[in-house]
C-alpha cells in the first residue's frame, strides 16, 4: 500500500487584509452590514473559515466567484458598537493554517487579529497619499530678509552662523547653522512640487525655536518669524561686540514681536491655502513630550528674564506661574534650578509634566485645535516621540485620547501620524492614533 500523500494548502495564494477590496466597507459605522472576503488558489482548499474574537465556533465561508487562478469567499456579518477581532482559518484535507494582520501562521495570537471598531474612519484623502517632508531651513531661501544672521544669538554656549553656501558640507555642531529655507521658498516651490505628484506636505517643526530643527519649541503659539516674516527693524541687526544680552535682547526683538508673530502667522495660513488651492494637504510638526529650555515656561536662557515684561520661568522662580510644567528634583535650588528632568538627559529639552500641571494640559490641547482650526486649517498632525509622553502609560494614552477629541473635534478630516519604535499596538485602538511613522522597516 501505497503511503497516503498529505495535500498541501498553497498559503501563497492566500489573501485578505482590512482594505476595501476585502473588507466592504472597510471602516464600517455601527449598525451596519459588513462583507469579508478571503482569497484561495482556484480549487485548491476546502474550506475556509471566520473565527470572531476568538471563540472556538468557527463560521463557513461561502465560494463566490473564480477566475483563472483563484477562488473568492465571502461571508457578511452585523458589526454593533462593539470592536470585532477575528481571523481565518483555512482547511484542505489535513492541513490547515490560519490568516490574520500577518499573513499565513500556524499559531494565532490575538494581537494579530484583524480588527473592526465601528465609527472609526482614518481621512480618505490620507489613505495612499504621496507624502513629501520638509525640513524648511534646508528647503529653499526665498526671503532673504527673514535670515537668522551670524553672531545673531547663542545657542548651546556658541553663536549661531548663516550659511551662504549650501554646497559645504555640515559642521560638527550644524544645529547652530542657518541656511535660511524659509515658507516663502516652500510657496514659490508650490508649483514644482505639485508637478512631482505631491499631495501631502509634511513640515518638519516650524514653531519659533532657536535650533535649525526646532524640535525645541520656543512658543507653540507662533511659526518662528526666520521661517515666516520679519519686518524691518534695526534693532535687528548684530555687531561683533554684543555682550550676550544685547544678543538675546535682539534675538528677541526678532522672534518675539509681536507685529514679526502676527504676520509669520499670517503668511503660514495664506501658504496652506495655496497648498489646498492645487489639492496638496499640509501636515505640521507637534513635539509635545519636551519644549526648548528656551521656553518662557523654563526660561533658562534668561531670555525673557532679561526681556521684561514676562512672568518668571520655572528655571528662575519657584513661584513661576509654570512651575509645574515641569518635574524638579531639588526643591532646595532656587534661582538657576538644574534638576529638571530632560528628554533622554538633554538639558534643553526638558521633559514636560501633564501629571501635575492641568493648565498646561489644557493648553496643549488648545494648540491641537488651533492649527488645525480656520484660519490655518492644516490637515493634521505628525507628532514626535509621542510613546514617550508623560511619565505613566495610563497618562500617555489618556492624553492622546483628549487629543484625538480635540482634533477631531476642530477638523474631523484631520489625521494624527505618530512617531515610535516597535510595536504601536496600544496606541492604534482607533481611540489616540490614526498610523505611525514607519521607522521599523528601515
Amino acid at each position: 500500500m501505497k503511503p497516503e500523500v498529505l495535500k498541501m494548502i498553497n498559503r501563497a495564494a492566500l489573501f485578505a487584509d482590512e482594505n476595501e477590496d476585502f473588507r466592504i466597507p472597510s471602516e464600517p459605522d455601527a449598525d451596519q452590514q459588513v462583507t469579508l472576503r478571503f482569497r484561495t488558489a482556484r480549487g485548491d482548499v476546502d474550506s475556509v473559515y471566520y473565527v470572531e474574537n476568538g471563540q472556538k465556533t468557527e463560521i463557513p465561508l461561502w465560494k463566490v466567484s473564480s477566475d483563472q487562478q483563484f477562488d473568492y469567499y465571502e461571508r457578511r456579518i452585523l458589526v454593533d458598537t462593539v470592536p470585532v477581532s477575528y481571523y481565518f482559518h483555512v482547511v484542505k484535507g489535513r492541513d490547515f493554517c490560519y490568516y490574520n494582520r500577518l499573513g499565513v501562521v500556524d499559531m494565532v495570537q490575538d494581537c494579530f487579529n484583524f480588527r473592526i471598531t465601528p465609527g472609526f474612519h482614518v481621512p480618505d484623502w490620507a489613505k495612499g497619499a504621496v507624502i513629501y517632508q520638509i525640513f524648511v531651513d534646508r528647503f529653499c531661501n526665498g526671503d532673504p530678509a527673514n535670515d537668522v544672521e551670524t553672531d545673531e544669538y547663542i545657542y548651546i554656549g556658541q553663536p549661531v552662523t548663516r550659511i551662504a553656501n549650501w554646497n559645504q558640507n555640515p559642521s560638527a555642531m550644524d544645529v547652530r547653522c542657518f541656511y535660511g529655507g524659509d515658507l516663502q521658498g516652500v510657496w514659490e516651490k508650490l508649483d514644482y512640487l505639485q508637478n512631482l505628484g505631491v499631495e501631502v506636505l509634511y513640515f518638519n517643526p516650524m514653531f519659533v525655536s532657536p535650533s535649525n530643527h526646532k524640535y525645541d519649541t520656543q512658543d507653540y503659539d507662533h511659526i518662528d518669524p526666520h521661517y515666516g516674516v520679519i519686518l524691518e527693524d534695526a534693532d535687528g541687526l548684530v555687531c561683533p561686540e554684543d555682550t550676550d544680552n544685547d544678543r538675546a535682547h535682539k534675538y528677541m526683538t526678532r522672534t518675539a514681536d509681536e507685529q514679526n508673530l502676527e504676520a509669520s502667522d499670517a503668511f503660514f495660513a495664506r501658504l496652506i491655502e495655496e497648498a489646498h488651492k492645487r489639492g496638496i494637504r499640509v501636515l505640521v510638526d507637534g513635539v509635545f513630550n519636551h519644549c526648548g529650555s528656551f521656553n518662557k515656561w523654563l526660561d533658562a536662557e534668561l531670555l525673557y528674564q532679561h526681556a521684561g515684561g514676562y512672568p518668571q520661568g520655572a528655571y528662575v522662580s519657584e513661584d513661576s506661574p509654570y512651575r509645574y510644567f515641569f518635574q524638579f528634583h531639588n526643591e532646595n535650588a532656587w534661582p538657576f534650578n538644574d534638576s529638571y528632568d530632560g528628554w533622554w538627559g538633554h538639558a534643553t529639552l526638558p521633559k514636560l509634566n501633564y501629571e501635575e500641571s492641568p493648565e498646561l494640559y489644557q493648553y496643549i490641547l488648545g494648540i491641537a485645535k488651533k492649527w488645525v482650526s480656520a484660519p490655518f486649517g492644516a490637515d493634521g498632525w505628525r507628532l514626535d516621540v509621542a510613546a514617550d509622553l508623560g511619565r505613566s502609560a495610563g497618562m500617555n494614552h489618556q492624553f492622546w485620547r483628549d487629543f484625538r477629541a480635540a482634533v477631531k473635534e476642530a477638523n474631523p478630516e484631520a489625521v494624527m501620524i505618530a512617531e515610535h519604535y516597535g510595536s504601536p499596538y496600544d496606541w492604534l485602538k482607533c481611540d489616540q492614533w490614526d498610523t505611525v511613522m514607519n521607522y521599523d522597516a528601515f
